[in-house]
């Protein structure tokens, strides 16, 4: 699973809390476990996002972005990098490899046309997943640890944004997921779709 929004950095990172004192989190089903991510992981998060480019265009889909790998498009290298280093990046694991990245922020990226919510939130500003672990459900158990934190946070909005093209499978991803679409977007002409979920 592939999420895409402006992998971008906000002006008003989360306040991150000490790496020692946060758990590991383990999904016992499925056998994943997610940790804190850091600067560390941006090579291996840019990879995986080079993977997901060749991956969606051995399937024809080259519109959600493009066919230049990721990371040699101009400023991608310096904004995944500022994504693991100043906010809130958790890191996907089977058997000790990345498998996937979530990064959380308190708003949306400023390089999209998104209005910020009006009130508290978290925003999952970075969602990928290798696809040679297709179907063990690492995306879902990132965005589940999305929530958690969210709740733990005491905000009750989590919203996402990701491409509407393909159509709307990613979009429908999201849905079963428990998140409902609120505001398409354009973003010159990538059609884009804004996500919300309310959290008790």
């Amino acid at each position: 699973m592939i999420k895409s929004g402006g992998a971008g950095w906000c002006a008003r990172p989360l306040r991150r809390r000490s790496l020692s004192k946060l758990p590991h989190v383990n999904d016992t089903e499925h056998g994943i476990r997610i940790r804190p991510g850091s600067l560390a992981d941006a090579p291996a998060v840019l990879d995986m996002l080079d993977a997901a480019v060749v991956w969606m265009n051995a399937r024809g889909n080259t519109e959600q972005w493009g066919t230049t790998p990721y990371s040699q498009k101009p400023g991608a290298k310096a904004k995944i990098e500022a994504l693991m280093a100043d906010s809130a990046p958790y890191i996907a694991e089977l058997a000790g490899a990345p498998v996937g990245a979530m990064v959380l922020h308190p708003g949306p990226s400023p390089e999209m046309p998104i209005a910020p919510a009006g009130e508290p939130e978290r925003y999952v500003r970075l969602l990928i997943s290798d696809r040679r672990h297709a179907g063990r459900g690492i995306g879902a158990t990132l965005l589940a640890h999305a929530a958690d934190e969210t709740r733990r946070a005491g905000v009750e909005l989590l919203r996402v944004d990701c491409w509407a093209g393909g159509g709307g499978q990613l979009v429908a991803f999201y849905e079963r997921n428990g998140f409902t679409p609120t505001e398409p977007f354009l973003y010159g002409t990538w059609p884009g779709q804004v996500l919300a979920r309310r959290l008790a």
